[in-house]
C-alpha cells in the first residue's frame, strides 16, 4: 500500500480541500508510546553544545533517537517535549529558543507568514496516515472485516455506523488534536459532495452530529486515550480513531481485549508526515547532519520498527512491508486549504454545539494552607480564565462552553454545600458554521463564577477522599438522569488528606458504587504539599488523569483538562 497525493487525481479525479484548525489541528495531539531503551545513552553536556529541538509529546517513543545521532554524527541532540498547542504557539510566537522543531505537522505553522519566518528549513522524515480501528468482533457485525468489503468504507459508511449506535469510538480532541479534527473534516467533506473547496457554508450539520453520536471516549492524548480504551473495549467502546502507527501498537501490545480492524475511509485520510523543521539559521550545519542521519537507512529503518511509522524512504520501505496492513487500493491524501472561517467555525460548533455537553463537579479545596503561597490567588485566577473574556487561541479553546453544567464543591474539614451553574445553549443555524459571540445570558452565568471564587474562604483541614466521593455520587445521580453530558469531577488540592476517609477507605467505597461510576473520570490538580503519590493512585483507581501544577500556572492546567472533557 502506497501513500500518494497524486493518486488522488489518478483514482477519483478530485481532491478534497479541508481545512486546518488554527492555532492547533495540524500538530499532533499530544500522545505517547512506551520509549524504547536509548541505543547509545547520551552525556551530559553544557547547554550552548546542545542542539536542542522542540517536539510534539508523541515522539517520546523516539528519545532513543539522541543517543544515536549524537553517536552517528558528534550533534549533540536534546529534545524537549511539549503538547500540541504550547509547542505550535511557541514556534509562532517566537517564544521557544529550541534549535529545530519536530511535529506531525507543520501545514497550519507554515501557511501563516510569521511560521514561514521562523522556520528556515524543513524535511519529512516519515509517514503514518489516520485511520480507524475496528474492534474485531464490531467489524465482523459491520462487515468491514472482509477486505474487499473494507477496502469500500467510506466516512459516510462510519458515519451511518456511528449515529446507528454500532459504532461507538475513542477520539482525541478534535479542538485541541490533529486526529479528532481530520476525522471530522473527512466526515465534514464526504458529506458535502463538493469537487472543489469546502467552505464555511457548506458543512452539512446533520453529518456532524450523526458522527458525534458514536463519539464514546475522549482525551487530549493517545497514552490515556490508550489506557482507557483497553479497560473499557466492549460492545459499548468498539472502536478507536488514531494514526495507524499507534493502532498498530496497540495490535501489538498484547493489552487489548480483542485486535482492531484497520479501516482507510475511501474518501481519503490525512497523513502524519513528520517534519524536522529548523528555527534558529545559525545551527544549519548541525540540522543538515541530522537530518541526513533520520533520513538514512538507519534510522529509518529503525523508526519503522520501532515506532511503526512508514519511513520516507522508499528503499527503506520496500524492505518492511510485513510491519503495515496490505489494504487494497491507493490511499487518497485529503489535501489542505488554509480556510480559518471554516475552521474556525468548525471547531466552535463542536465545542458550543455537536459535542456532548459538559457537566463537571469542581471540587475546591479551601483549606487553611490555601491561604498562603498565593494558592487562593492561583485557584481565583484560575476560575477567572475559563470563565473569562480571553479570546486567545488557547483562551477559547479553554473557556465554559455553551450548554455546560457545572457544581463547585469547595472542602475543608468536610464537604460543604454545592453552587449549581448552567451555561445557556446558543443559537443553532441552519447550515454552515461560523464563530458565535457569547450571549448576554451567556456573560451573566460568567459573570457569576467569577463573583463565586472572589467569595471563596480558606480555613479548616484536608478532607479531600470524602469530598471527591461525595462528587462522584453526586455525578452518578445526574448521570442517570441526564445520561446525554460527557461527566467529569475536577478536584484541586494542596495538602495531604487528613480527615475523613483514607485512600484505602476510598478505595472501599469506590468499588461499592456502580459500574457506570466508571464512565466519570476524575481529574486530579497537585500543587502545594500534596502527595503525588497519593493522588495518582486516586485516578488508577477512579481512571482520570493527574497534572501537577507545582510547575505549571494552575489557569495552564485548567487548558488542558478542558481537552479530556
Amino acid at each position: 500500500m502506497t501513500i500518494s497525493t497524486s493518486a488522488v487525481t489518478r483514482g477519483f479525479g478530485r481532491r478534497l480541500t479541508l481545512a486546518l484548525v488554527a492555532g492547533v489541528a495540524l500538530a499532533l495531539a499530544a500522545c505517547g508510546k512506551s520509549e524504547p531503551e536509548p541505543a547509545a545513552k547520551p552525556l551530559a553536556v553544557p547547554e550552548a553544545a546542545i542542539f536542542s529541538v522542540l517536539a510534539t509529546t508523541d515522539l517520546r517513543d523516539a528519545q532513543a533517537l539522541e543517543g544515536m545521532v549524537e553517536k552517528a554524527t558528534g550533534v549533540k541532540l536534546r529534545f524537549s517535549y511539549g503538547g500540541t498547542m504550547e509547542s505550535t504557539e511557541a514556534v509562532l510566537s517566537g517564544a521557544t529558543k529550541a534549535d529545530a522543531a519536530w511535529f506531525a505537522n507543520a501545514k497550519y505553522l507554515l501557511s501563516d507568514p510569521q511560521g514561514q519566518a521562523r522556520v528556515k528549513l524543513q524535511e519529512k522524515i516519515m509517514l503514518s496516515p489516520i485511520t480507524v480501528g475496528v474492534s474485531e468482533s464490531a467489524a465482523q457485525k459491520l462487515g468491514w472485516n472482509d477486505p474487499a468489503v473494507a477496502d469500500k468504507v467510506t466516512w459516510k459508511t462510519i458515519t451511518k455506523a456511528a449515529a446507528e449506535g454500532k459504532l461507538g469510538y475513542a477520539l482525541s480532541n478534535p479542538a485541541t488534536s490533529n486526529q479528532g479534527f481530520m476525522a471530522l473534516m473527512g466526515v465534514v467533506a464526504a458529506a458535502s459532495d463538493k469537487a472543489d473547496a469546502l467552505a464555511a457554508a457548506d458543512v452539512d450539520r446533520g453529518a456532524i452530529a450523526n458522527f458525534l453520536k458514536g463519539y464514546k471516549l475522549v482525551g487530549d492524548n493517545s497514552t490515556y486515550l490508550a489506557e482507557q480504551f483497553i479497560a473499557q473495549q466492549g460492545p459499548k467502546l468498539n472502536a478507536f480513531i488514531n494514526y495507524e502507527s499507534w493502532l498498530l501498537t496497540l495490535n501489538n501490545g498484547g493489552k487489548l481485549k480483542e485486535k482492531l480492524v484497520l479501516v482507510y475511509p475511501k474518501e481519503g485520510v490525512s497523513t502524519a508526515d513528520y517534519p524536522f523543521m529548523l528555527l534558529q539559521d545559525a545551527r544549519r550545519a548541525d540540522y543538515q547532519k541530522v537530518v541526513a542521519y533520520l533520513k538514512g537507512s538507519e534510522a529509518q529503518t529503525w523508526l519503522a520498527r520501532q515506532t511503526l511509522r512508514r519511513p520516507i524512504s522508499p528503499e527503506v520501505a520496500a524492505q518492511v512491508t510485513d510491519l503495515f496492513p496490505k489494504a487494497g487500493g491507493v490511499l487518497v491524501e485529503l489535501a489542505f486549504s488554509p480556510d480559518r472561517q471554516l475552521s474556525d467555525g468548525l471547531i466552535d460548533a463542536y465545542l458550543n454545539e455537536f459535542r456532548r455537553p459538559i457537566a463537571s463537579t469542581f471540587v475546591l479545596d479551601t483549606s487553611g494552607s490555601m491561604g498562603g503561597g498565593g494558592r487562593r490567588d492561583q485557584l481565583v485566577k484560575a476560575i477567572h480564565y475559563i470563565s473569562g473574556e480571553d479570546n486567545s487561541l488557547t483562551g477559547r479553546l479553554a473557556k465554559l462552553t455553551d450548554r455546560e453544567k457545572i457544581w463547585m464543591l469547595p472542602f475543608s474539614d468536610e464537604p460543604r454545600a454545592m453552587t449549581y451553574f448552567e451555561l445557556p445553549a446558543g443559537r443553532a443555524k441552519a447550515r454552515g458554521v461560523q464563530i458565535q459571540e457569547d450571549s448576554q445570558a451567556k456573560q451573566e452565568v460568567l459573570g457569576q463564577v467569577r463573583d463565586y471564587v472572589d467569595g471563596l474562604q480558606m480555613a479548616g483541614g484536608t478532607a479531600l477522599y470524602d469530598s471527591v466521593l461525595a462528587a462522584l455520587e453526586h455525578m452518578l445521580a445526574e448521570r442517570k438522569k441526564n445520561p446525554n453530558y460527557q461527566y467529569s469531577v475536577v478536584a484541586f488540592t494542596d495538602g495531604e488528606n487528613n480527615q475523613g476517609k483514607n485512600l484505602k477507605a476510598f478505595q472501599a467505597a469506590y468499588a461499592q458504587l456502580p459500574e457506570d461510576v466508571r464512565a466519570v473520570p476524575v481529574f486530579m490538580v497537585l500543587f502545594g504539599e500534596a502527595r503525588e503519590s497519593d493522588l495518582k493512585a486516586l485516578v488508577q483507581t477512579t481512571g482520570g488523569k493527574v497534572f501537577d501544577a507545582r510547575k505549571t500556572p494552575l489557569y495552564a492546567v485548567f487548558k488542558d483538562i478542558r481537552a479530556y472533557q
